[in-house]
């Protein structure tokens, strides 16, 4: 008997720190956040927003058409309606939803309504998604200032969140990716083969070029 009793404080403390700990882990799901944008080439949009600190994952995929689980030939062929789009998971206790939107609109042209750069088509124009009101206040709010900041007319327009497909599994991380692909400069490493592309779309000259520095990727690359 003198042993139950003493196993029972030893049980409570463990029970305790049991608690704490799935407490502590529950808190800390609550501040993943996730917000899906859409910016043009989505290995781009990809590559920029899983170098900012609080940024746990970018996945690329479509959003906003019609048909479902589409492939990327049916995108880019166009008439499916969707996007290129990038899944952004953050932890909100390290960035917030406003800087990231406003890194957003400062890694883009939000001024061109027909593409972004060198891609052009439907699926490769700008759009914000949002979830509830709120996310539409703060996105209306900093597309308002960015607007300002620009002097030009914004068209990146705020939509109501669809269905989110991921793309095919060598879309994703594309830029550091180490299998051979052949293109138009030859066979290359993934990796470089995204390098040279990106510098031949001309994406970080006109983002800086409208920008300046206070565009947060372009002086990257």
């Amino acid at each position: 008997m003198r042993l139950i009793d003493n196993l029972k404080p030893v049980a409570l403390t463990v029970l305790m720190l049991v608690v704490a700990l799935l407490r502590g882990h529950e808190a800390h799901a609550e501040t993943r956040e996730v917000l899906v944008v859409a910016g043009g080439c989505f290995w781009c949009v990809e590559s920029d927003f899983e170098s900012v600190p609080g940024v746990s994952n970018a996945v690329s995929g479509y959003i906003g058409g019609t048909s479902k689980h589409p492939t990327y030939k049916q995108v880019s062929k166009g008439g499916t309606g969707h996007y290129e789009a990038v899944q952004i998971f953050f932890d909100s206790e390290k960035v917030s939803r406003e800087t990231l939107l406003m890194m957003f609109f400062r890694s883009v042209d939000p001024t061109d309504a027909g593409g972004q750069f060198c891609d052009r088509g439907d699926s490769y124009r700008t759009a914000l998604f949002v979830s509830n009101t709120g996310e539409r206040t703060l996105a209306e709010q900093v597309k308002v200032e960015a607007q300002m900041a620009l002097q030009q007319t914004i068209v990146t327009p705020i939509l109501e969140m669809t269905p989110f497909y991921p793309a095919e599994a060598y879309h994703q991380d594309y830029y550091k990716g180490r299998n051979l692909v052949f293109t138009r400069f030859g066979p290359k490493r993934q990796a470089e083969a995204y390098k040279r592309y990106r510098q031949a779309c001309g994406r970080d000259e006109r983002v800086a070029e409208l920008w300046g520095d206070a565009a947060p990727f372009a002086n990257k690359h």
